[in-house]
């Protein structure tokens, strides 16, 4: 059952960030994992949206963790650990269809 990730972060250091989005994308398919929404503008019905907000599917909770430790994925986590603050991934399971 597919698992979606969302994630939220403010970049301080964009010139270092630009590096990561590249680098992730390849693992995201390797993975299995859709780019379901991104938005850098996106506007809060509540509270204050983070920088970079997006949404990515995966086929399961297994496949996140797999990409999350892929050592190649670990390689350059340091790009975005670095570039960001007050980040939030959170995992989501799909509701079950009945």
């Amino acid at each position: 059952m597919p698992v979606y990730v969302v994630n939220a972060y403010d970049i301080h250091d964009l010139e270092t960030f630009k590096d990561y989005p590249p680098r992730v994308a390849p693992l995201l398919a390797k993975h299995g994992a859709k780019l379901l929404a991104m938005d850098t503008a996106a506007k809060a019905l509540e509270g204050k949206p983070r920088a970079m907000n997006a949404i990515v599917e995966f086929p399961s909770e297994e496949a996140v963790h797999n990409f999350y430790n892929d050592p190649e994925y670990q390689s350059f986590i340091h790009l975005r650990h670095k570039s960001t603050s007050n980040c939030t991934m959170i995992i989501l399971k799909q509701f079950e269809k009945k």
